[in-house]
């Protein structure tokens, strides 16, 4: 409020002349803090993963399953791959499934890493680089779409499926636990969402945060072997084409693209630039 009363003699002539009280309302304050502040509030960050994965599981099982259509498609592709010369899928497949130890760590690898290693980039991001985080996050999730449209346009069995050519289903084979992808628990996801492979395009969204913004070299090592490994372990158990994990990387590029395109921000700092000559590197 601003005094602009004037004195007639002695009596004072109140004109005040009242000001808007411009302070947000606590809600709306709160509300904006969310969506402004570097690092988002956790709990809904939380909900926000959980209904996401969620609503992916329940769109991806939903896909029609067009069993003859995606077996048949499989096979075209595998030969397609064979005729390019990239197609190795069998020969990696036998020879991982020739040693039990292996093939049983790349099943256990195949079921648990996929959204342990993710899960783990995430909390790390948002605690470490949280400026970084919620751009990174979003590409994570438009990959993930862009990959459930995949699954709906294209349904693709994996070649543990083309018992003609002699893969093995290592996870059947070997009684290994916890792969939704085959066994007693198979009937309650997706078989024939294949292409793209999320566990190769959420592994390349891993090894790229990582790379770009960890500071310690064998860090950022780590993540550039960790797709690599896993690219090996979904082929070896014959899980996924080749093909498949081009899919994946395609996907996460579009998934950048599109975050950038949206939000006009770029989900990754610039590249570091090195001094022309230098005499010592730190790590």
């Amino acid at each position: 409020m601003v005094d602009t009363g004037q004195r007639v003699g002695s009596t004072r002539v109140a004109g005040a002349t009242l000001v808007p009280d411009r302070a947000t309302p606590t809600w709306r304050a709160r509300l904006t803090d969310v969506f402004r502040s570097p690092r988002p509030n956790a709990l809904l960050e939380l909900l926000l993963i959980g209904l996401g994965y969620w609503a992916y599981s329940l769109i991806r099982n939903g896909v029609p399953t067009h069993v003859d259509t995606a077996i048949h498609r499989a096979r075209d592709l595998y030969a397609f791959e064979r005729e390019v010369g990239i197609g190795f899928e069998l020969g990696l497949n036998k020879a991982v499934d020739g040693l039990t130890w292996l093939v049983v760590g790349a099943n256990y690898f195949y079921a648990t890493m996929h959204f342990a290693v993710t899960i783990g980039v995430l909390i790390w991001l948002y605690v470490k680089h949280p400026v970084f985080y919620r751009p990174l996050r979003t590409t994570l999730y438009l990959t993930t779409i862009i990959a459930l449209i995949g699954f709906w346009l294209m349904p693709l069995a994996p070649p543990r499926f083309l018992n003609e050519y002699g893969f093995v289903d290592t996870v059947i084979t070997h009684h290994t636990w916890g792969s939704l992808a085959s066994g007693d628990v198979a009937e309650f996801s997706n078989q024939y969402a294949a292409m793209p492979s999320m566990h190769a395009g959420w592994a390349l969204w891993c090894a790229v945060a990582v790379f770009f913004l960890a500071e310690r070299r064998w860090v950022r090592i780590l993540a550039l072997v960790y797709p690599m490994l896993t690219a090996l372990v979904i082929v070896g158990t014959a899980n996924h084409f080749v093909l498949d994990i081009v899919g994946g990387a395609l996907a996460l590029c579009a998934g950048f693209a599109l975050q950038f395109a949206i939000f006009r921000r770029r989900a990754l700092p610039e590249p570091r630039k090195q001094p022309r000559f230098t005499h010592a590197v730190s790590c």
